[in-house]
């Protein structure tokens, strides 16, 4: 009997850490670097394994802003192209997509979130991009009361995006050095803690719509992100 319970105990223990486990997106390995494009059929996408944002904050479904994220990567960058079903877009007038916008965040943007240290969870590195490849990219350390002072960093990171007013999806390819998030080299089973967003609409009728929901008012929630893992084709 004693021997039963013991194995029901840990049986449940298992299946409770397997409950816990950071959800993980992958990345899957490139040959070559290519030119950035944001074409969902290009080979170069087609080969990737989707993610896909579709909580508002506290995890509540938002379907009709599913955004689809694809991401790749080679020896030197990693890669990542969103796909944002969009109604309405809350832009800045005036864009400069050449020179770093400071506060981009005070309109709609895709955002990558994305750390290195499991030693430290409140040191990590943020990219954002606009739908008019505005952009801002930021060394964030949560233990600083003004987190917000890493947008002077650079990492060197490219983009680009594309409207489909159409379709009225939007689209932007991002592509990030190694460099700027590790000293280590990459090879297929590092991982990264992250977590994904965009946001939808002026503040009025804004929606934010994120793969880990945080649970909170701020996206700078690290405790709640999941895993970025590098994996062989």
């Amino acid at each position: 009997m004693k021997f039963f319970l013991l194995l029901f105990a840990c049986l449940g223990l298992a299946a409770s850490a397997e409950a816990q486990s950071p959800p993980i997106m992958e990345s899957v390995q490139a040959a070559d670097d290519v030119p950035l494009n944001t074409n969902p059929d290009a080979r170069f996408w087609r080969e990737a394994r989707p993610i896909f944002l579709e909580s508002d904050p506290n995890g509540k479904p938002l379907p009709q802003y599913r955004t689809e994220i694809r991401s790749r990567w080679t020896k030197s960058s990693i890669y990542f192209l969103y796909v944002c079903p969009y109604r309405e877009l809350y832009l800045k007038p005036q864009p400069d997509a050449v020179r770093e916008t400071y506060q981009l965040w005070n309109w709609n943007v895709a955002e990558a979130f994305i750390g290195s240290d499991f030693e430290d969870i409140q040191r990590y590195k943020e990219f954002e991009v606009s739908p008019q490849n505005e952009w801002v990219d930021l060394d964030i350390d949560l233990h600083q009361p003004h987190h917000e002072v890493g947008w002077k960093w650079n990492s060197g990171f490219q983009h680009e995006t594309r409207i489909d007013a159409t379709k009225h999806i939007w689209y932007v390819a991002m592509r990030i050095p190694f460099s700027a998030l590790s000293a280590r080299p990459a090879v297929a089973g590092t991982r990264f803690r992250g977590n994904f967003y965009r946001t939808e609409g002026p503040p009025e009728r804004a929606a934010e719509i994120m793969w880990q929901p945080v649970l909170g008012k701020t996206f700078h929630a690290p405790e709640r992100f999941g895993l970025l893992q590098l994996v062989a084709k």
